[in-house]
């Protein structure tokens, strides 16, 4: 049995935060800079370089790459073998509310009818899971409401085809247009239940841009392609870059039922992890 204190995990969601808050994960920011090169209309190019531009200048200077730092998403992998010597929920939300107020990051969270801000960004909303090992993984993912407001779910009945769940996908980014500040990563989740088909949309984000999930690898391919074709473009202005990436995640579901979830990520799609 492995020990891991509550300020060990408060200290790492803290620095995580910080870190997501301003530097773009690798992938995310080598798709921008692939698209870049790739797309063929000039002020789509052009916008695609001034998204670069500012991610390069929020890790240089230390600002964040966007206004809005979001709502604070935390992922734990908690092993078998761990005890936590604390209180795990407490401890996370410490290290959400010492990185936004001592990192002078938006304070966005407010309760939903008085609009009362918390002050603190918390509470976070937290995802566990328990894995074999004695290791703890935490991934924090500060999560704009630009694009977060975009995304969708829908009942499917159990007949529904592919092509169905393709559409309703793509149809989603159309009514989205500009509003999620494409060029978006499009998480789906089909299957489980009407709230974790929705969580199976948001995890599907945290996946590298580029890494395939096996199962779905051409569903995913056909839904990138369909959604670039709608020609929105970065941040609206038209051109063949509307998505960097979409993850499809999946889980068993009812014999009566098909639930499909699609969660949109703007171009700054951000997310740190780290291995306790």
């Amino acid at each position: 049995m492995r020990v891991i204190t509550a300020k060990e995990i408060e200290n790492t969601v803290c620095d995580l935060f910080k870190k997501a808050a301003i530097k773009l994960p690798p992938d995310v920011y080598k798709s921008m800079k692939k698209a870049r090169r790739e797309e063929e209309n000039l002020r789509a190019s052009s916008v695609l370089c001034k998204l670069c531009d500012n991610a390069c200048v929020a890790e240089k200077s230390g600002v964040p790459i966007c206004q809005d730092t979001g709502l604070a998403f935390v992922f734990a992998e908690i092993g078998q073998d761990v005890h936590i010597e604390g209180d795990f929920e407490k401890a996370v939300n410490r290290g959400v509310k010492r990185a936004y107020v001592g990192g002078k990051l938006r304070l966005s969270v407010a309760d939903p009818l008085t609009r009362k801000n918390t002050g603190t960004n918390t509470p976070a909303i937290i995802y566990t899971s328990l894995v074999k090992g004695d290791k703890l993984k935490i991934t924090a993912m500060p999560k704009g409401f630009g694009s977060e407001n975009m995304s969708a779910l829908k009942m499917f009945n159990p007949t529904a085809s592919t092509e169905d769940i393709k559409a309703f996908v793509t149809d989603t980014v159309l009514k989205a247009g500009a509003n999620p500040c494409p060029p978006i990563i499009v998480g789906v989740g089909i299957g489980g239940s009407f709230d974790y088909c929705a969580y199976l949309a948001k995890k599907a984000l945290i996946r590298p841009v580029g890494k395939y999930n096996k199962t779905h690898k051409v569903l995913e391919a056909e839904l990138l392609e369909q959604i670039n074709q709608t020609g929105i473009g970065p941040q609206g202005f038209g051109g063949k870059t509307t998505c960097l990436w979409v993850a499809v995640e999946s889980a068993p579901t009812h014999i009566a039922g098909l639930p499909v979830a699609v969660n949109i990520s703007c171009h700054a799609t951000r997310h740190a992890d780290a291995v306790l």
